[in-house]
């Protein structure tokens, strides 16, 4: 946004549903503060146990349950966030709904290390599947509860989201300085960052449910109503096209620090780290991007980069560091430039009363849906090629890199010819 651009507050004039509007320079800084800190512990939240739970599995001899451990979580992608979202957007305060559900997911993390412990799969599965069905709705409740108070000055969003990313590294560097990386006492370090944000989330601004008083319906437990937003040619051809992209980052999530082994770096969690580096530097480049090119052409962009990505990938299979540093590296326009941007368009086109919910879509089909199909289908390539072989070589990935290519290909072709526009102004609101 502009400097002499007015930024949302709860102080001062109400906005549509109670969200309020920021008009003092005070109210704004106290605003930025509050958003900046939700963003900051909930992908502290997330990365202080996601990044190493395979680690953790796999030294406790749960090995066999890492691959059913992340595609449950995408299971709970897909089941929870909507649910969560139809009730945030009709019964709850956001910032209430983000509580509880911080609240209640710490207290399923803290019976986590003994049931690792014991050496209990089946239990361990149960319990990361209920903490995921609390946890993946807040991801879409954070970005709603940022875009709700910052009203017409959504291009603050990057500078706020940053913090998330900054979040996630300081989480890993604080666990593995403590030297919980592959010990089950990760999950008491997770609880008590949960506990830390249930607690901090009552203290957010008041984001009024927006559709409160609006009859409800079965349809709403699932969401529904906001599947009525893709009748909209653009809405329906953001969601397929997220739903290609995120396959790539499927792709990656599963099978990434494996390759970076293979390719013989011995600090595979330093190295891929770098890549949570390159999201910060990149992210605040966005309000410069969107100015000079656009919105479509920025979401193109960041589709195309996950297919450059893995064409370096494969090009690393020589033993090249320096290429798969440059691929790993990407990571910060791949990230930054879809799912950062694709929730930004998402707050311009929503009706209010389906905020929550069309941002929980998006989580939905990013990591419900398409992280489930990248995982599973790259998981069948992997068995069928460097999985059957004794002795793999870096080259026998290209087959598994393949899949990510072809499907960032589709969608960036799909997004270039079928979604439409303006850049000399903005996206109008979507009718529900």
């Amino acid at each position: 946004m502009a400097p002499s651009e007015p930024a949302a507050t709860s102080a001062d004039a109400e906005g549509p549903g109670g969200a309020a509007t920021v008009q003092s320079e005070s109210g704004n800084t106290k605003l930025l503060v509050q958003l900046t800190a939700m963003m900051l512990l909930e992908f502290a939240v997330f990365g202080s146990w996601f990044a190493t739970v395979g680690l953790v599995l796999a030294t406790n001899g749960l090995p066999t349950v890492i691959g059913t451990a992340f595609t449950l979580a995408a299971v709970a992608a897909i089941v929870s966030p909507m649910l969560l979202g139809a009730l945030g957007d009709r019964f709850l305060p956001s910032q209430k709904a983000l509580g509880l559900a911080h609240l209640l997911g710490g207290v399923v993390m803290l019976f986590l290390p003994a049931a690792v412990r014991a050496g209990g799969g089946g239990l361990v599965l149960a319990l990361t599947f209920v903490y995921m069905l609390f946890f993946q709705p807040t991801l879409g409740l954070t970005n709603a509860i940022a875009f709700r108070h910052l009203g017409a000055n959504q291009r603050q969003f990057p500078y706020i989201r940053v913090f998330g990313t900054v979040g996630w590294v300081v989480a890993g560097a604080v666990v593995g300085w403590l030297g919980l990386s592959s010990s089950p006492d990760l999950f008491y370090a997770t609880a008590v960052t949960s506990f830390a944000l249930g607690v901090y989330a009552f203290t957010l601004p008041n984001t009024p449910p927006p559709a409160k008083g609006v009859r409800f319906s079965v349809g709403d437990l699932v969401g529904a109503k906001a599947f009525r937003l893709l009748r909209h040619r653009n809405f329906t051809v953001l969601m397929v096209c997220a739903l290609f992209t995120s396959a790539s980052l499927g792709v990656y999530n599963t099978y990434a620090s494996a390759y970076v082994g293979a390719l013989g770096f011995s600090n595979v969690a330093g190295t891929l780290a770098l890549g949570q580096a390159s999201e910060v530097a990149f992210i605040v480049t966005i309000p410069f991007v969107l100015k000079r090119v656009g919105m479509k052409w920025a979401l193109f962009a960041g589709m195309c980069m996950w297919a450059v990505r893995f064409a370096l990938f494969i090009q690393a299979a020589d033993g090249s560091h320096g290429i798969a540093i440059t691929a790993i590296v990407l990571q910060g326009i791949c990230n930054d430039f879809f799912l950062v941007l694709a929730a930004m368009y998402i707050d311009q086109v929503a009706p209010v009363e389906l905020a929550a919910q069309a941002q929980s879509m998006l989580i939905l089909v990013v990591s419900g849906f398409g992280q489930c199909i990248g995982s599973l289908a790259s998981g069948w390539i992997y068995d069928a090629t460097v999985g059957s072989q004794a002795h793999s070589v870096p080259a026998d990935w290209n087959a598994v890199w393949s899949l990510p290519i072809a499907s960032a290909f589709v969608a960036a072709l799909v997004w270039a010819l079928f979604f439409r526009h303006p850049r000399t102004r903005g996206p109008a609101v979507l009718e529900a």
